[in-house]
């Protein structure tokens, strides 16, 4: 029985809009295991996103708790989430935010440079991710001189960069065409599949879902129905 990675027990993210109270996740039960490939749908509002940052460590719920590899994580202060998130999560974003003044191979080093590695291991450790994603013949290439799919790439390379254990991907194919988006999902499949990382995916899109393993669909702020995706289980 695989163990959980990430835990979210009866979550709840309350907001305070002037003198309403809105109610972003409303008692959200998840639990990823390790080696998982999840993905959470569900209609604009529904609180996928509220349910990224939790799942992300970038923020914390009003009430609930939120199990990292077993330690509760719900009651840190915002430089222990950022120790967390830098170690143990990769993300991979719809707007693909890399930075723009700088080449695909700084943009796949940075996470790293927070992590007080030398430059040397560095710049040898994104030149090897970006070769896994194809990209090698373009490391010295700035953002706006690459593809959408390109960019996702150096994305997803820079997303490994510390070794993560989850990779969690916001609407990963959102910005891009749906035969460029196959290609990404594909890579994102593969990293499951072959390196063992647990993937958790946002989307609102059907066959960015049919790569995972379980789908669980979201509707004002808690989970409405899981699908198990995978054949033969």
């Amino acid at each position: 029985m695989k163990k959980s990675i990430i835990k979210l027990e009866n979550v709840w993210k309350v907001y305070q809009m002037g003198n309403v109270e809105v109610n972003a996740l409303q008692g959200l039960s998840l639990d990823v295991k390790e080696g998982e490939f999840l993905a959470i749908m569900g209609p604009s509002g529904s609180g996928k996103s509220t349910a990224v940052n939790m799942i992300g460590c970038l923020d914390v719920p009003t009430k609930g708790r939120i199990l990292l590899d077993g330690h509760d994580i719900s009651k840190l202060s915002e430089s222990e989430l950022a120790q967390v998130r830098g170690k143990k999560i990769g993300f991979i974003f719809q707007q693909f935010n890399l930075i723009p003044t700088l080449t695909a191979l700084e943009n796949v080093a940075l996470p790293i440079v927070f992590q007080s590695v030398g430059r040397e291991t560095r710049i040898k450790k994104s030149t090897e991710l970006l070769n896994i994603v194809e990209l090698g013949d373009r490391m010295h290439h700035k953002p706006a001189e690459l593809s959408g799919g390109q960019q996702q790439r150096v994305a997803i390379a820079r997303s490994l960069a510390n070794d993560p254990e989850v990779i969690l991907a916001d609407e990963p194919t959102g910005n891009l065409d749906s035969k460029t988006g196959e290609i990404v999902m594909k890579f994102l499949q593969n990293l499951n599949r072959k390196e063992g990382k647990t993937i958790i995916t946002v989307t609102h899109d059907s066959n960015v879902a049919r790569h995972a393993d379980r789908i669980e669909f979201l509707k004002d702020g808690k989970v409405i129905k899981s699908l198990n995706n995978r054949k033969g289980d």
